[in-house]
C-alpha cells in the first residue's frame, strides 16, 4: 500500500515564476547578460539559416542541413555577431529598446547578409549554396532578432507580469497589479510620451485616452481607446479610471480651464505633467506629476511683455531689488536678470532667503553664459545709512522696492514693526535714492492699501503717499536729514498696485493643498470672502513694465481680471483632487470645509482704486490711477507724530493718526497689537 508523502511539493510556477525570473535576469552582472544575448542571437541565426533552407527546399531536417552546410552554420555567426556588436545591439538596454535599436538591428542583419554574399556566394560560385538563401536568411533573421528584442523589452518592463505586492488581488480578480488606474487627456505626442513613461514606471495603469480631435474618437492608440471629451462618465464606467493626467502642453490657459471645468464634477483626481522633455529623457519620473496649476482654474492668458518697456530701466544698468528673497522680489530678480543688467544688487535682511535667490541666479547665469554681476547684500530697509551706502557705491540706476511685511494678521499683532518696515522703510529707501541720484524708483504696493481695514494696508498706503509727496518736490528738505539742506530730486517715483499672487508665502493656495493632502478640514474665513489673483511671473513682468511708463508720482493698477470667491476656489481644488467638499448644506462630501471667521483686520472684498479717476496706458493690462495725496511738509509732520506715538506706546493715537492720514481706513474695533493687549491686561 502506497503511503502519502508529507514532504512539500514544489509547484512548477514556484520554480519558473516569471517575476522571479525577471528579477534574476535583471540582477545579473553585465558579462553574463552579454553572454546570454550573444548565445540567443547565435541560436536565432542558426534557426534562420535552417528555416531558410526549409523554405527554399520545402523540406529539410536540421541534422541533414547541418551535415551538408555545417561550415556555413559556423561562418555566419562569426560574421554576424561582430557586426551586431559594432552596430550597438549589445549596448542597448532591453527595457528601453526603441526605434534606434530596431534600426541598428536592420543595419546589422542587412550587413551580415551582404557580407555573406560578398565573401561566400559571389566569389565562390562552385559552392552549392542556393542563390535565394541570403534573401530568405535576411528576412527571417531580421524578423527573429528584432522580435526577440521587442519581446524582451515587454518582459523586462514587466507589463505582462503581475506585481508581487498585488498578487493576491490579481488572484482574486480584484486588481490590475498597479496602484492607480489613470486616463490621459491628450492623445498627441505628449500623451504618447506620458503613456510610455507610465508603462515603464508601473506605478500607474493607463486605461484610456481622451482627446479633442474627432478623428481619433473610437480608435485605439497603443492599445488604449480614445474617448471624446463629452463621454467622461462613460469613460470612467468602462475603464475604471480614478485619475486624469493632463498632457496638453500647447493648450491655452482658457482651454485648460474649460477642460478642468468639465471634469470637476466627476470623481477624478486631476494632475498635470511638468516638462515632457525632462520626462522623456528620464530626468523626471511619473512620480513628479504635479497637482493642477491653480492658474489654469483662473483661465487668465498671460500677455507677452513689451520688450521696449521691459528693458528700458534694466538693460546695461545697475538695478537694485529690496526684499530680493521674498515671493515677488525673487521673481523680479529672475525677470530682471534675463534683460541683461550690468549689475543686479540683491538687498535682503534674511540671510537664508538671500543665499537661496543668489545661488539660483548664479546657476542660471552660468548656464546662460550671462555677463551680469550679481551682488548679494544683507541689510534692512530700516537702515537708511546702509541703503545710501549701497546705492552710492554701486551707482544704482533703478530700484524695485519689494521689501514689506504683508501678512495681515501678523502686522495687526505687531503695529510698530509694520509701520517702521512698510512706511518708514519705503521713506528711507526713497530718500537714499534721492541722495544717490537714482533715476527710477518703483514701489510694489497692494490692493489692501485701498480703503484698508488693517494696519498692513494703511502702512502700504502711507508708503504710496510718501512717494506721491516726494515726487512733487524738486528740492525737498528730507525727513530727519534737514541738516543736509534741500536736495535736488532727480528720481522718478512710480507705484504699482495689485492683488494676491498665486503661490506666494502666506497664500491660501499652498495651505489648501496641504489641508486636502491631510484629508481636511479645509479652512476658509468667510463664505463670501473674495480676492483678486494673478501669477507671480505675470505680476513681476507687469511691475517692471509699469515702472517704465511713469512720469513721476504715478499710481499704476494692474488688470487683475474678475475677483474669485475663496470658498469656490477651495471647492474646485477639492474636486480636482478626486474628492468632494462637505459643508452644512452638503453633508455627504468627503472633506470638511470649515468657516473660521474673519481674522483681525481682514476684509471681505478687496479694491484696486480709491477713486473713480482711472485712465489707460500704452499697455492693455496696466491702468493709471489719479489718487489724492498730501504735501511733503504735511506728511512728514504726521510721520513724526506716528513715531512719537509708537515710542509712547500710545496705540489709540496711532490709530487716530492713521485714520487721519489714510483715506477710508476703517480699523476693527479691537486693537490686537500684542504689546498693547499685554499692557492693557
Amino acid at each position: 500500500m502506497l503511503k502519502r508523502s508529507n514532504k512539500p511539493v514544489l509547484k512548477p510556477e514556484g520554480v519558473l515564476n516569471p517575476q522571479r525570473l525577471r528579477s534574476f535576469l535583471l540582477g545579473l552582472p553585465r558579462l553574463p547578460k552579454l553572454v546570454l544575448q550573444v548565445a540567443a542571437d547565435v541560436v536565432l541565426i542558426w534557426f534562420s539559416l535552417w528555416l531558410a533552407y526549409v523554405v527554399r527546399r520545402e523540406h529539410s531536417g536540421f541534422t541533414e542541413t547541418f551535415g551538408e552546410y555545417g561550415w556555413l552554420f559556423v561562418l555566419v555567426p562569426l560574421i554576424a555577431v561582430p557586426l551586431f556588436a559594432y552596430f550597438g545591439l549589445y549596448r542597448a538596454v532591453m527595457r528601453y529598446v526603441g526605434t534606434h535599436a530596431l534600426l541598428a538591428v536592420l543595419k546589422a542583419v542587412s550587413m551580415s547578409a551582404l557580407v555573406l554574399v560578398a565573401v561566400v556566394i559571389y566569389p565562390l560560385p562552385h559552392v552549392a549554396v542556393p542563390r535565394s538563401l541570403p534573401v530568405l536568411y535576411w528576412c527571417l533573421c531580421l524578423l527573429m532578432v528584432s522580435n526577440l528584442r521587442l519581446l524582451m523589452r515587454q518582459f523586462f518592463r514587466g507589463e505582462w507580469l503581475p506585481s508581487s505586492e498585488n498578487a493576491e488581488d490579481q488572484a482574486n480578480g480584484n486588481g490590475s497589479g498597479c496602484k492607480s488606474r489613470v486616463a490621459i487627456y491628450g492623445a498627441g505626442s505628449a500623451g504618447h510620451q506620458l503613456l510610455t513613461a507610465l508603462r515603464i514606471g508601473r506605478e500607474m495603469l493607463p486605461v484610456a485616452f481622451m482627446d479633442d480631435d474627432p478623428g481619433l474618437w473610437g480608435r485605439l492608440i497603443d492599445g488604449l481607446l480614445v474617448y471624446p471629451p463629452d463621454q467622461i462618465e462613460q469613460m470612467i464606467k468602462e475603464s475604471g479610471a480614478r485619475e486624469l493626467l493632463l498632457a496638453v502642453p500647447s493648450a491655452s490657459r482658457a482651454r485648460r480651464r474649460a477642460i478642468l471645468d468639465a471634469f470637476e464634477h466627476f470623481p477624478l483626481h486631476v494632475r498635470t505633467v511638468p516638462g515632457f522633455m525632462d520626462l522623456a529623457s528620464g530626468r523626471v519620473t511619473v512620480t513628479d506629476l504635479q497637482e493642477v496649476d491653480i492658474s489654469d482654474l483662473l483661465g487668465r492668458e498671460p500677455v507677452i511683455p513689451d520688450a521696449a518697456l521691459f528693458e528700458r530701466c534694466i538693460r546695461n544698468q545697475v538695478v537694485m531689488v529690496t526684499g530680493a528673497g521674498g515671493s515677488i522680489g525673487s521673481e523680479l530678480c529672475r525677470q530682471i536678470v534675463t534683460s541683461g543688467p550690468r549689475v543686479l544688487i540683491l538687498f535682503e535682511h534674511s540671510e537664508f532667503a538671500l543665499y537661496s535667490i543668489h545661488s539660483e541666479l548664479v546657476r542660471w547665469l552660468q548656464l546662460a553664459d550671462g555677463a551680469t554681476e550679481i551682488l548679494p547684500i544683507l541689510g534692512s530697509v530700516r537702515n537708511s545709512g546702509r541703503l545710501l551706502d549701497v546705492m552710492r557705491t554701486w551707482g544704482v540706476n533703478t530700484v524695485y522696492h519689494a521689501a514689506a511685511y504683508k501678512h495681515v494678521p501678523m502686522v495687526e499683532h505687531n503695529i510698530a514693526e509694520g509701520f517702521f518696515n512698510n512706511t518708514m522703510g519705503t521713506l528711507y529707501s526713497a530718500q537714499a535714492a534721492v541722495l544717490a541720484g537714482v533715476e527710477n524708483f518703483v514701489l510694489i504696493s497692494t490692493d489692501k492699501a485701498v480703503r484698508p481695514t488693517n494696519v498692513m494696508g494703511s502702512t502700504k498706503r502711507m508708503a504710496e503717499m510718501v512717494l506721491q509727496a516726494l515726487s512733487r518736490e524738486t528740492i525737498p528738505s528730507l525727513f530727519r536729514l534737514q541738516h543736509l539742506g534741500p536736495q535736488p530730486n532727480r528720481t522718478r517715483f512710480t507705484m504699482v498696485r495689485f492683488g494676491n499672487v498665486l503661490g506666494s508665502s502666506g497664500s491660501v493656495i499652498p495651505l489648501f493643498r496641504e489641508q486636502i493632502r491631510r484629508g481636511g478640514p479645509v479652512t476658509v474665513t468667510h463664505p463670501e470672502i473674495t480676492r483678486y489673483f494673478m501669477t507671480i511671473p505675470e505680476a513681476a513682468q507687469l511691475v517692471i513694465q509699469a515702472g517704465s511708463l511713469g512720469a513721476g508720482g504715478d499710481v499704476f493698477v494692474l488688470d487683475m481680471g474678475q475677483p474669485v470667491k475663496i470658498v469656490e476656489l477651495a471647492e474646485k481644488m477639492i474636486r480636482l483632487s478626486g474628492f468632494s467638499g462637505r459643508t452644512a448644506n452638503k453633508p455627504e462630501g468627503d472633506i470638511d470645509i470649515v468657516f473660521t471667521g474673519l481674522r483681525p483686520g481682514e476684509k471681505l472684498y478687496e479694491e484696486l482704486l480709491i477713486g473713480d479717476d482711472v485712465g489707460a496706458t500704452d499697455h492693455p493690462m496696466i491702468m493709471r490711477a489719479e489718487e489724492e495725496y498730501l504735501s511733503w511738509d504735511e506728511l512728514t509732520a504726521l510721520l513724526q507724530g506716528l513715531i512719537d506715538a509708537i515710542k509712547a506706546d500710545d496705540y489709540l493715537r496711532i490709530r487716530m493718526l492713521l485714520q487721519q492720514v489714510v483715506s477710508g481706513y476703517r480699523p476693527d474695533e479691537r486693537i490686537v497689537d500684542l504689546i498693547y493687549t499685554a499692557k492693557a491686561t
